[in-house]
């Protein structure tokens, strides 16, 4: 099958079949255990759940499986179909209408489930739960990072799948298969360096590949050195990872450059997982004493406004904190931040708290101050005492559920 020459090669080239894929990645577990599960279903059973890092192939599994086994695919990107409303309506239909064009049954595909943790997406979880337990056909998801608290619902449905970062070896041997039929002549340590760079991502390395050599004959080391320079980011699982791998302090302080967001936010990464990470009362307390001189070092920073003190924080809370472990690294699941949580909700009741006192002072003809200290007191008492209609208020202001909810708990 020809295609156009702008269509991307993660495209082009990717596996159509189980055995292209197998030919990628070898006998994995991940395989045999899906599509035993596939073969298997009957109502009432789990959904799966293929997690692990981006460009691994679990999308890719999934589609290939239901083209293979006739299965009809009806696939939702949970990351673009955010709503409660919306995945109800969408993978709810899906779950229990008949099969069309022959069909030996559905597929229902969430793609990305990890995109419905917002909180513009607070009844998307419990939708998918509702599809998952009504469904006529099996439920197939996937998700970068599965233990997410939010997700707990949905792991308890499901049967977890893991999938490994690839191999640099598979890596390799699937570039040097493009290349033979982009007609390419490569160096093997050209895509060597691309595979190494990567990280066990093959989408990012087929990208890179295209990148390098699309409109060439051959590809040369001097052709991809280029991408070593390139900074790449990694999410915050993957760098605590590093960070408590690391056996050189530089290698330990460079983790910064990798993360997604400021310093300030690693730190707080850093501080809720260590005693995940460190069992060993020793080994904590002595990586709790360089975090808190990180961190007293940051606070003496924003008071003299002296810059030059960023360096000592950002190897204090790197380096300092990797050298303190001293027995053998263990796999553990991480934990997201209760501080950057409870600072995300505070932010949102003051946005809540805002909008009461605008509409307040709209109404009343007050500024903002005086609808806050005069009158948002009297609302408070109104909206907790028992037996006091609130109805007319509410519709009065223009109040809605969020705005209501504050009012009754007296933030």
């Amino acid at each position: 099958m020809t295609m156009p020459h702008h269509v991307p090669w993660t495209e082009k080239h990717k596996p159509r079949t189980i055995g292209e894929i197998k030919e990628v990645v070898g006998e994995a577990d991940y395989i045999i255990k899906f599509l035993s599960w596939l073969k298997g279903w009957k109502p009432g059973d789990k959904a799966a759940l293929l997690y692990g890092p981006p460009g691994v192939g679990k999308t890719l599994l999934v589609e290939v499986a239901a083209r293979e086994l006739r299965y009809e695919l009806m696939e939702l990107n949970a990351s673009d179909t955010r709503s409660e409303a919306v995945v109800k309506r969408l993978a709810g239909l899906s779950s229990q209408s008949i099969s069309l064009y022959g069909a030996r049954g559905k597929l229902i595909f969430l793609d990305e489930i990890d995109g419905l943790t917002g909180t513009e997406d607070a009844g998307g979880v419990k939708a998918v739960v509702s599809v998952i337990a009504e469904s006529r056909f099996p439920v197939a998801m996937t998700a970068n990072d599965p233990w997410d608290p939010k997700l707990r619902p949905l792991r308890d449905l499901s049967l977890l799948i893991e999938f490994k970062r690839l191999g640099k070896a598979s890596i390799v041997k699937h570039l040097k298969r493009i290349c033979s039929r982009e007609g390419i002549q490569a160096d093997e340590r050209a895509l060597k360096i691309i595979a190494d760079i990567s990280e066990g991502d093959m989408r990012s390395a087929v990208n890179d590949l295209q990148a390098a050599a699309q409109g060439k004959n051959a590809l040369s080391v001097s052709d991809v050195s280029w991408l070593r320079a390139r900074n790449r980011q990694y999410q915050a699982f993957d760098v605590l990872r590093m960070l408590f791998t690391a056996k050189r302090c530089e290698d330990a302080r460079n983790v910064v450059d990798l993360f997604v967001l400021d310093y300030e936010s690693l730190m707080s990464w850093i501080d809720e997982n260590l005693p995940r990470q460190y069992t060993d009362v020793d080994e904590l307390a002595e990586a709790y004493y360089y975090l808190a001189r990180a961190d007293l070092f940051l606070g003496r920073m924003r008071r003299t406004q002296k810059w030059e003190l960023l360096r000592h924080v950002i190897y204090l809370m790197t380096a300092g904190v990797s050298m303190a472990r001293r027995s053998p690294y263990k796999f553990v699941k991480y934990s997201f931040p209760q501080k950057i949580l409870l600072m995300a909700k505070a932010r949102q009741t003051r946005s809540t708290r805002e909008s009461i006192c605008e509409k307040i002072a709209s109404k009343c003809h007050l500024s903002k101050r005086k609808a806050s200290s005069e009158i948002m007191p009297f609302l408070h008492a109104i909206y907790e005492a028992p037996g006091l209609s609130k109805h007319d208020v509410s519709k009065w202001l223009g109040l809605e559920g969020p705005m209501e909810s504050l009012l009754k708990r007296g933030a």
